[in-house]
């Protein structure tokens, strides 16, 4: 199982930061709308520093991507990156993106479940449907409203993991959040 975390785009205490990235994730992908580049490139070179093997994202900026060696999160409006450019990362909201999107690394199916402000969730049917058309080649996680207590219903043969941001962001142990999606998953 693969979890990516996702910051919530409310910035980071270090210490936070630093216990995010040692909870025992897979991934991250820094998703701070409110930073500009500078302060954005500098916040990714800080991640790679404090965990240099970590796979990294950074949400809708080519530009810190290419700059920073990692990999892009394109939201849903973002315009097409060439072939080749960078490793990307694309949002499913809907069956019909699939197909479009199945040349990137890594794909987004969500909302899972309800998430404020996020529309209809795909629900656990939804979500094992969908992964049914999807063909080898990307990763595929699941996102939206999941914790240790649903995670288990989101098993299927095609989904490599779950992404999290309220999950991970606002428990006060992400350590034991991680260990327990991963236990719900053996």
């Amino acid at each position: 199982m693969f979890i990516l975390a996702i910051s919530s785009g409310r910035g980071f205490v270090e210490t936070r930061l630093k216990t995010i990235l040692g909870s025992g994730i897979d991934g991250f992908m820094i998703r701070e709308k409110q930073l500009e580049t500078a302060p954005l490139l500098d916040f990714t070179r800080r991640v790679q520093d404090l965990a240099p093997t970590m796979e990294l994202w950074v949400n809708g900026r080519l530009d810190v991507a290419l700059a920073a060696g990692c990999g892009l999160h394109a939201p849903e409006a973002y315009p097409e990156v060439p072939p080749g450019a960078v490793l990307l990362s694309r949002p499913i909201h809907s069956e019909g993106q699939i197909q479009p999107r199945i040349g990137c690394r890594q794909l987004l199916l969500g909302p899972i479940f309800t998430v404020p402000g996020k529309g209809a969730p795909w629900g656990v049917e939804g979500l094992h449907q969908a992964l049914e058309g999807i063909p080898p080649g990307p990763r595929v996680l699941a996102l939206g409203g999941i914790s240790p207590a649903n995670s288990m219903s989101l098993r299927h043969p095609r989904l490599d993991g779950i992404a999290l941001i309220r999950a991970l962001m606002e428990a006060p142990d992400p350590a034991r959040v991680v260990e327990a999606l991963r236990q719900s998953w053996d």
